[in-house]
């Protein structure tokens, strides 16, 4: 494929030999090759035109950037929007694979990808192959690729549907970002089915108001209809949530179905007769005058939300709808969304979950109380260099719905641990409540807080969820809650079991 194949895209530049052939692309200096396209992306952390000289020294013929380079011989395209540029030249270097897939994307703050894994499920019921790019990892077929972002960057997506395609599976369930859609990641990918699920404060740090959140996840409705792609188009809406009703006002092309949980709503797909248990939750689901059980596996509200929105979605795109219930019922778990640790039988239960809002938390420990523990023991903390206005909210969501808590470190980035923290207490402190602790070595509050736990509790370690790292500084250092968690489950279980041997001898002694 030559340059001169691609000189039907708008506002670029092109300087140079547009008949030099193109054999690979990339964003990353790193990993060109000989005849490579480089795209010199300008980062939050670094800027790729620092980069140009080692990508022409490793191969690349074509330098991508913003503002003309005067120091290289090789061709230039200087392009305005360089992430939209990349995503369209991708599409077509990759012979626009979105094109033989069924898409589903997911956007919201809360909830994708546990849909991500329902979808996931019924559609592997249903005899479907399915594909997941979302924030756990990317997996196809027996391929898994780990996820530095939820929504990957154009190049990435396009080659990774590219190769979905090219080994047989039918669909993608996509998690969609607010910021892939702000910062043009997703730009030109024809989806088939796009699933809101919820708006609550998250990512001010980037989008500065609720409203410039909202408008960037409305991208993905508005874009449906309007690519190559000319079959049926579904927008599913949760249309519970004060966002979902402002999605029904915009113009979007295609079939809207909605969904509720709420009575007094109208809506296609309806859950009623909610049961929330520790093993799972139970509803009816009510659907063109039917009602039909649903019993899923996941515990709260929140889920009985994501399975609706799973079973809407699949429906949608064709699989029956017996079919889609009996795969939605057999779905698992999405790892660290509310997993369970095995405490080994000592009284006591710990969860790991990813809520790292102010929402995802609330909705959590209102699924954990409904449960009935003797108490509710919370760990969690707020990450650096990210939306400081939601950790005041969590500190006093936490204090007032835990009977103990403890603040410590998440993801403090290039931020002080302790600066995190006070931001946090001043809305502990707002609810005159004293029913905390700071901790800020993560390990340490873990471990303090199951050395607290006694028969009936429940510990909740939130925010980090699935993750194997904390990222302090620019550097991530492996930390995985589950494993800390059973480090000082075990290490009770050792002090339960010595102070039982204690007490028998003292007890022999005595008789």
């Amino acid at each position: 494929m030559k340059l001169k194949e691609f000189l039907s895209v708008d506002n670029v530049i092109i300087m140079g030999n547009t008949d030099v052939e193109i054999e690979g692309v990339s964003y990353d200096s790193r990993k060109v090759g000989k005849n490579y396209v480089f795209f010199a992306l300008h980062g939050h952390i670094t800027d790729g035109s620092k980069y140009i000289d080692e990508a022409i020294e490793n191969g690349a013929t074509i330098i991508v950037t913003t503002t003309k380079q005067d120091t290289i011989s090789v061709t230039q395209i200087i392009a305005s929007d360089i992430f939209r540029f990349m995503s369209d030249f991708c599409a077509k270097f990759y012979n626009y694979p979105d094109r033989e897939l069924n898409i589903i994307g997911i956007t919201g703050t809360n909830g994708k990808t546990t849909i991500t894994y329902m979808i996931e499920s019924i559609l592997a019921n249903a005899g479907i192959e399915c594909g997941v790019i979302g924030t756990v990892n990317y997996r196809y077929k027996d391929k898994i690729i780990d996820a530095p972002n939820t929504t990957p960057q154009s190049l990435d997506v396009y080659k990774i549907i590219r190769d979905m395609a090219n080994n047989g599976v039918k669909y993608l369930a996509m998690e969609v970002s607010s910021h892939a859609l702000s910062l043009g990641r997703v730009y030109g990918i024809d989806f088939d089915t796009a699933i809101f699920t919820n708006l609550t404060q998250d990512h001010l740090d980037f989008h500065k108001t609720m409203n410039n959140y909202f408008e960037s996840k409305s991208v993905l409705f508005k874009g449906l209809g309007t690519s190559a792609k000319k079959n049926r188009k579904y927008a599913i809406i949760n249309v519970d949530d004060k966002y979902g009703k402002k999605l029904l006002e915009l113009d979007i092309n295609a079939d809207q179905k909605l969904y509720s949980a709420v009575d007094k709503n109208k809506a296609d797909f309806k859950a009623e007769n909610i049961e929330i248990a520790s093993s799972g939750s139970k509803f009816d689901l009510v659907f063109r005058s039917k009602k039909t059980k649903i019993g899923i596996k996941h515990i709260g509200l929140h889920n009985v939300y994501n399975a609706l929105a799973a079973l809407v979605a699949t429906v949608c795109s064709g699989v029956s709808f017996d079919m889609a219930v009996e795969g939605l019922n057999n779905s698992k778990q999405a790892p660290g969304r509310l997993e369970r640790v095995d405490t080994k039988n000592i009284g006591f239960d710990v969860v790991v979950d990813y809520a790292h809002t102010s929402n995802a938390l609330k909705n959590v420990l209102q699924t954990i109380k409904k449960v009935k523990p003797r108490r509710v023991i919370t760990v969690f903390g707020c990450g650096g260099d990210r939306d400081r206005t939601k950790r005041p909210i969590m500190g006093e969501t936490a204090v007032k719905m835990s009977n103990f808590v403890f603040v410590t470190s998440d993801n403090p980035r290039t931020e002080e641990p302790e600066r995190i923290i006070l931001d946090i207490e001043a809305g502990i402190k707002k609810t005159y409540k004293i029913n905390y602790k700071i901790v800020v070595d993560r390990e340490l509050a873990i471990k303090e807080a199951i050395m607290m736990a006694n028969k009936g509790d429940i510990v909740l370690i939130a925010g980090k969820g699935h993750e194997v790292y904390q990222t302090i500084g620019t550097e991530k250092r492996h930390f995985n809650d589950i494993e800390v968690a059973k480090k000082y489950i075990d290490l009770k279980g050792e002090k339960i079991k010595f102070a039982k041997n204690v007490e028998h001898q003292q007890r022999e002694f005595n008789f």
